[in-house]
This record gives structure tokens, sequence and C-alpha cells, in this order.
């Protein structure tokens, strides 16, 4: 009777050994998959924060190192949102050294788009002043801005995001256009 006691007992610890590894598996799977969908859009986020492509890739892989240690991705109910606010919450703690180790703006340039080599020309100016207005911005109006306009979210993740009410990103993406406007012909003005 012992034997069999054991040996069934020995037969159950198989069978959780083997559900535990299941579920190990099917959660690094769907792990996976939200990385492959993610990525890119946990890069913008921090990009737009840090403005630094090294930064950024060290914050994108620390915040995906987080959450895979934790559960609280399993329950997420907004994707996009959580994972926004999560790489915000991580790129926020790599921003002094950010800031020490930018050089140049040259980072955020944009992929020049096709056409002349004149027009590129222009084209790549005019982004190189919008990126010195933007940069010029206070903070609290440059980040909910690059987040809604450039990485094109929603001011609901914004507001998720960065852990404000959605009202109030709406109220500085409208004040730091108006801002942007108001330096733009500032600028324009001193130019003639």
């Amino acid at each position: 009777m012992g034997v069999r006691v054991q040996a069934l007992t020995e037969l159950v610890e198989d069978g959780r050994d083997e559900l535990r590894c299941d579920v190990a598996m099917e959660r690094d799977e769907r792990f996976e998959e939200m990385v492959a969908r993610q990525a890119r859009f946990m890069f913008q986020v921090a990009f737009g924060l840090l403005r630094n492509r090294q930064d950024a890739e060290d914050a994108v892989q620390e915040a995906f190192l987080k959450l895979y240690r934790g559960e609280a991705w399993l329950r997420m109910e907004n994707e996009k949102g959580f994972l926004a606010r999560t790489v915000w919450r991580v790129a926020l703690d790599h921003l002094p050294k950010a800031v020490e180790r930018m050089t140049d703006v040259a980072e955020m340039q944009l992929a020049a788009s096709g056409g002349s080599p004149e027009q590129s020309v222009v084209d790549e100016d005019e982004r190189a002043v919008l990126r010195r207005l933007i940069d010029g911005l206070p903070e609290e109006l440059r980040q909910p801005l690059v987040l809604s306009s450039v990485e094109e979210m929603t001011s609901r993740e914004v507001a998720e995001a960065m852990g404000i009410p959605e009202g109030t990103v709406r109220t500085r993406v409208m004040r730091a256009r108006t801002e942007l406007r108001r330096r733009f012909v500032a600028m324009k003005e001193g130019q003639r």
C-alpha cells in the first residue's frame, strides 16, 4: 500500500511539474508576442522623452525586464496605455543621464523623404527649426505634445503614460501648440 501511495504521489508531482512548465511556456509566448507587437511603440515613447537612441533602447529593455519579472502585464486592460506608462516611468529615471550625454539634435532627425536635393535641404531645415522650437518648450508642455502629435498617442494614452488627467493633457497640448505658433511667428518676424 505504501508503494502505491508513493507512486501515486510521484505521478501527481510529475503532473504538477508538467502543468507549471506548460503555464510558464504559455506566459513566455504571450510575452514574446507582446514584445514583438509593442517594442517599436515603447521605443518611440522613450525616445520622445529622452531624445537619445541609446538611452531610449536602454529604457525599453529595462521596462520589458521589469514587466517580465512581474505579473502586472498579465492583467493589463489597456495594453498600449499600460506599456506607455511603464516605459515612460523607466525613461524618467534615465532622463538626467540623457541630458548630460546629449550632444546633438541630429539624433532626432527624420529620414528625408524623396524628391530633389534642394527640397530635401529645405525640408531638413524646417524639421530642424521645428525640433529646436519643440525642444525649447517647457517639459510640462513638450512631453504631452511629443507623445500626442509625434508619437500619435490618444489623450487617454498620454494621460495614462504620464499619470495626469486626460483634460490636463489636452490643455497642455493646446498650450504647447499655441506657444509653438507664437515662437514661430516671432522667429519669422525676426528674420525680416
